[in-house]
């Protein structure tokens, strides 16, 4: 793992855990995303439409066997999701602002049911500018809600109706590969959702976005 990436993260724990420090924590937090969101951006000026679809490593295990256009996707359908489905119990921002049909996927799921070149096909549908526009109103969405967020909020946990609450709306298949991310997300506090979908989940997947950029990259090399 990246050291910066992972010494922030480590920090923000620690400084969330005492009400003294979570003021900070918070911003730990946030400059850990805001860094995190500068390394997506700056591939978006620097690929082509198709490295977006592109699998360099799909026979690989890891991360890094998907694709960046299905990598930002799950990153930020799965924050969607979680931030306002579960804890706000709020209309997510793929619906209140018409995203799903501005990126043209086939899915409104998290894709974690999608393997090898089903994820490759996926991608190549989805229109990369408007998922940028998605992925950057996400970030600001539940960057608001965390601004707002309360030391006591920390504890904060759900139930059995959330998970079917959840399981309702569609928005995580019925894959096994899938459905397991209900109990994931309900058997956590907001504590534990902090650091799992809102900041390691997000150093996990960039840094398996680096790691297929820089497959192309070595790819266009030997050409």
């Amino acid at each position: 793992m990246n050291k910066e990436w992972s010494d922030l993260n480590k920090k923000m724990q620690v400084q969330i855990s005492k009400e003294k420090t979570f003021d900070e924590g918070k911003k730990t937090l946030f400059k850990l995303r805001n860094t995190l969101f500068d390394c997506i951006k700056k591939l978006q000026g620097e690929l082509s439409t198709e490295d977006f679809s592109s699998m360099p490593f799909i026979n690989a295990d890891g991360y890094h066997s998907k694709s960046i256009a299905y990598s930002l996707w799950h990153i930020f359908r799965i924050e969607d999701i979680v931030a306002n489905d579960l804890i706000q119990q709020r209309q997510e921002v793929l619906f209140s602002e018409n995203f799903i049909s501005k990126i043209k996927s086939p899915l409104i799921t998290t894709g974690n049911e999608l393997v090898k070149n089903e994820i490759a096909e996926f991608s190549k549908k989805l229109n990369i500018q408007a998922l940028y526009e998605y992925c950057e109103k996400v970030k600001l969405s539940t960057e608001e809600w965390l601004k707002n967020l309360s030391f006591k909020d920390l504890k904060t946990k759900y139930a059995e109706s959330d998970k079917e609450r959840i399981k309702s709306l569609k928005v995580v298949s019925n894959d096994e590969n899938a459905i397991w991310l209900i109990d994931y997300w309900c058997n956590k506090n907001i504590k534990g959702l902090i650091q799992m979908p809102f900041s390691r989940h997000w150093i996990m997947h960039v840094e398996a976005i680096l790691r297929i950029e820089a497959g192309l990259r070595k790819v266009r090399d030997k050409k």
